[in-house]
């Protein structure tokens, strides 16, 4: 029988489901659309004539070798204005836009998953592919100004990982020149449940047995992959941003830290009982719309909360509950008048740095019943390993898929909402100015002006109770967060600090009150252990701006930074005079903090939280003045951004991190071979579905494996769930779920190390909204021999009734 792909084969189930329309239920969220907010249809006769007319100009303006998108850029929202195209309406300023997705899942078996530090947290299959999201932004009428920020379904942004972002879109050639370390922002969503192995320095490396080049070239590929397919997409089109309240996705981990800070300066952002301010609850939004139709490509949001659903005993490679709201976004779309076909949904992070999804709290796992200690986050033996946050679901034992779901669920409902408010009142980024900085900065004893006194930064060191971990991941031993330090942990940690870097009393007093563990950023041997060197970067458009900041703000560190830029932006932008914004236009900045970004400098706190010392103080590495240096060296570059200002400063002959991805150590064992047992064959079924399942209920099949490293099977699949369908008068299997779906779970195993064998089970947990009929599991595998050669294979469970 033919077969269909999983997209074409999705959209007819859900057309099928929903009589047409996207009302129903999707992943268990579900998606109920006012009427009020219906989009206004289109009238044909003008569309078309405006359409011809478009194409027919943009003809004779190649010929006269004139400018076609600045010609275009003037003509196009007067062809459109009042045709009742649906979202032609208050527009604003016209960009050149662009978005674009592409898959970067590296090695899902095998490789340490990068976050928690914990060497036995080994990946031993999927849940759900990570992705490269991008989204350009061009100055129409000089296209050479645009800037590309991209959404990475990872722990960060990366020095090794940037470079190589940089010099692959060099090598594409003169079409991507415009592309450079000014303009190219590479963030994390900080999923702790990606494989590691990737980042440039060597303390990350050294949980994951140094560094993986697979995984490496497959987040650099996919990111390249996802900005070409931005690039190829550019078009004219309007920007319009919106703020909304997220609520119950976020608490605030380190509550104790963060009441270090003046009251005063807290009680401004204490609104409601549901929103104290403790951690941010608003989820600001970018919708981009081309203009030559009026459909939606994308949309970009930045929301601070932990990576840390999916808990430190999962071991299946996802994208955690960014993933999920972006994977639920971008389904919720599909098909729908308002948005263009490949619509992509970029989820970033904010101000991370103390949030938590685990939104229940932090309980002793002791059997007490107690919650934890609220200074240090330790239990009744003093120690913090028994000590955990709880999401939402925390009594299913999924190992926090349940958890990570509906936090992801939290974030997209109110975003999906704010989408369609804009789609029916926009509130446009006007005129069409795009601008972008990016420096490197040395942080190592960085001399400035502070509040009227002379500070100074200091070469990196962690803390400590860095050692401690949070209470989303504790840490091991007997450190703890608060009040850990050399008098009350075991005086082993004090002679390994001594014998790995004894700190000078320089740095000890340079970085007081922090109790030094690891002098990080004065280790060199065998390569520098830690960032000395870091990425501080602005982009802007219009009345927007963003923050790119390489550490994990916290909630107050990022509001302090943002204001900063605020103001400062705001006297820049009285200086401006813009004759093509309309006076209804506001001129108040929009400042908003993504992160973290480009080279990962772990944690930013403000001098009171870093005072503390709790884990996130531990972890801001360059002492205590490291906010103020940030803010410092950020409005120092600002004005750049000003709409006369020259271009910024070349990175040529500056200072320039290392990249240690050509000299990094790996002790990671590549694959030898793959075998089957005696009279067995590569996908063959060892235990295969049972005839009669209801929705709710587990499919499983179990099939002869092969090592899944042997081949990535990037933008394809390990596993797909086939449904048998009549099409055209024709029996089909037609694919209806694969890796992209939170609901199908691809998991390998080692089943004899002599033999070199292997199984897979492939479930499907099935939704409430399935469609009733006859399915079956298909599981695509390559099999690699001694010699070296990949051979690829596929098995198939027996059919099955859903009913």
């Amino acid at each position: 029988m033919d077969s269909l792909k999983h997209d074409e084969a999705e959209q007819e189930e859900e057309r099928l489901l929903t009589g047409g329309l996207r009302d129903g239920e999707n992943d268990g969220a579900k998606f109920t659309r006012n009427p009020s907010t219906a989009i206004t249809h289109r009238k044909p006769s003008v569309w078309k004539l405006c359409s011809a007319i478009t194409v027919s100009l943009l003809l004779i303006l190649l010929l006269l070798k004139t400018s076609p998108l600045e010609t275009f850029a003037r003509w196009m929202p007067s062809c459109f204005k009042g045709t009742g195209v649906a979202g032609i309406k208050d527009t604003g300023g016209l960009y050149l836009i662009g978005a674009g997705k592409a898959d970067i899942t590296g090695p899902v078996v095998e490789i340490n998953l990068m976050g928690y530090a914990d060497p036995k947290q080994l990946g031993s299959g999927l849940r759900q592919r990570l992705r490269a999201r991008a989204f350009i932004v061009g100055n129409i009428e000089h296209p050479n100004e645009r800037f590309a920020y991209l959404v990475l379904d990872i722990q960060s942004g990366d020095t090794a990982i940037r470079y190589g972002i940089v010099d692959a879109l060099k090598e594409l050639g003169p079409e991507y020149a415009s592309y450079s370390h000014h303009n190219v922002a590479v963030t994390g969503t900080h999923s702790h449940a990606g494989p590691g192995g990737w980042l440039n320095y060597l303390l990350p490396q050294i949980t994951s047995k140094g560094f993986d080049r697979q995984g490496y070239r497959a987040i650099i590929d996919g990111a390249v992959l996802s900005i070409r397919r931005a690039h190829e997409s550019l078009q004219p089109g309007y920007l319009s941003v919106g703020t909304t309240k997220v609520l119950n996705a976020n608490i605030n981990r380190s509550l104790f830290a963060y009441l270090a800070n003046p009251e005063e300066e807290r009680s401004r952002y204490n609104v409601s009982a549901g929103d104290d301010g403790t951690v941010e609850k608003d989820l600001t939004l970018l919708k981009f719309q081309r203009a030559s139709d009026g459909k939606n490509i994308g949309v970009l949001t930045w929301f601070p909360v932990h990576g840390t659903s999916m808990l430190g005993n999962n071991t299946l490679v996802a994208g955690d509950n960014k993933g999920v709201a972006a994977y639920l976004f971008e389904k919720s779309v599909r098909g729908e008048e308002t948005a263009a076909e490949g619509f992509v949904a970029g989820f970033s992070q904010a101000n991370v740095g103390d949030t938590s999804p685990n939104v229940l709290g932090a309980w002793c796992e002791d059997g007490s019943g107690q919650i934890c200690s609220f200074e240090n986050s330790t239990c009744s033996d003093g120690r913090s390993q028994s000590c955990h946050a709880r999401g939402p679901f925390f009594r299913v034992k999924d190992e926090g898929a349940s958890s990570c779901f509906e936090i992801g669920k939290r974030q997209f409902e109110p975003a999906r909402a704010l989408y369609d408010q804009l789609n029916e009142n926009p509130t446009p980024v006007w005129g069409s100015l795009v601008k972008s900085f990016h420096t490197f900065h040395n942080m190592s004893e960085f001399t400035f002006i502070s509040n009227g006194k002379k500070v100074h930064t200091c070469p990196a060191a962690l803390g400590y109770s860095f050692a401690a971990g949070t209470s989303d991941g504790p840490g091991a031993f007997d450190f703890t967060q608060h009040d850990g330090n050399e008098n009350t942990t075991s005086p082993v940690w004090r002679a390994v600090s001594y014998l790995l870097k004894d700190p000078s009393d320089k740095q000890r007093a340079c970085h007081a009150p922090k109790p030094i563990l690891m002098d990080v950023g004065e280790m060199y041997t065998p390569y520098q252990w830690t960032p000395n060197i870091v990425d501080i970067q602005v982009f802007r458009a219009g009345q927007l701006l963003i923050i790119v900041s390489p550490g994990e703000a916290t909630t107050m560190a990022g509001r302090r930074w943002k204001e900063a830029v605020h103001s400062a932006s705001a006297a820049l932008f009285e200086q401006e005079a813009d004759s093509a914004r309309p006076a209804s236009m506001t001129s108040a900045p929009i400042v908003v903090l993504g992160g973290p970004a480009n080279s990962y400098t772990h944690y930013i706190t403000t001098e009171e939280e870093y005072g503390i010392q709790r884990y996130e103080g531990a972890s801001t590495l360059y002492g205590p003045h490291t906010l103020e240096a940030y803010i410092n060296v950020t409005l120092s570059f600002l004005p750049y951004l000003g709409a006369r200002a020259t271009k910024p400063p070349r990175h040529e002959g500056g200072v320039y991190p290392p990249d240690n991805s050509n000299k990094s150590l790996s002790f990671i064992t590549g694959v030898i071979r793959d075998g089957t047992p005696f009279f067995k064959a590569f996908g063959d079924v060892v235990a295969d579905v049972g005839a009669f399942y209801r929705c709710g209920e587990h499919v499983k099949a179990t099939f002869i494996g092969a090592n899944p490293r042997n081949n990535l099977r990037l933008e394809d699949t390990y596993a797909a769930v086939e449904r048998l369908d009549l099409y055209r008068g024709k029996e089909m299997w037609k694919r209806v779920r694969d890796d992209a779906d939170w609901s199908l779970v691809f998991r390998w195993r080692r089943t004899s190390e002599v033999l070199a064998t292997s199984e897979v089970d492939l479930v499907w947990e099935i939704e409430d909204w399935a469609q009733p009929g006859v399915y079956r599991l298909r599981y695509y595998g390559d099999s690699k021999s001694l010699g070296g050669t990949i051979t690829p294979f596929e098995g198939v469970s027996s059919s099955f009734t859903l009913v």
